[in-house]
């Protein structure tokens, strides 16, 4: 599977994202682990599957693989939208909110 952002880009996206009470990136961000675990377990089920078995996980993998890649696509030009720091991956200022306490 083609991937734009590694595992550790991700979790720096969901942590600065859960910092700051900005969901949005982190939603993304978690939808991205989720789909590259559905294919890597697509990979396996296709492992000794039958003719039907190795159609039907073939096409679950394709499906996660096209989302995968569109739901990066997403994050990205979100990342750029809201001015994010691509090389560190920082959330701009702007956007930065100071977590809500807890009564």
């Amino acid at each position: 599977m083609k991937q734009q952002f590694d595992a550790e880009q991700i979790s720096r996206i969901i942590d600065q994202a859960l910092v700051f009470q900005c969901a949005c990136p982190a939603q993304l961000a978690t939808t991205l682990l989720e789909l590259r675990d559905l294919f890597d377990y697509q990979l396996k089920c296709r492992e000794g599957a039958d003719a039907l078995g190795e159609r039907v996980h073939a096409a679950i993998s394709r499906a996660a693989e096209e989302a995968h890649e569109r739901i990066e696509q997403c994050l990205a030009e979100v990342l750029r939208l809201e001015g994010w720091d691509l090389a560190t991956l920082t959330m701009p200022e702007g956007l930065r909110q100071k977590p809500v306490k807890s009564f």
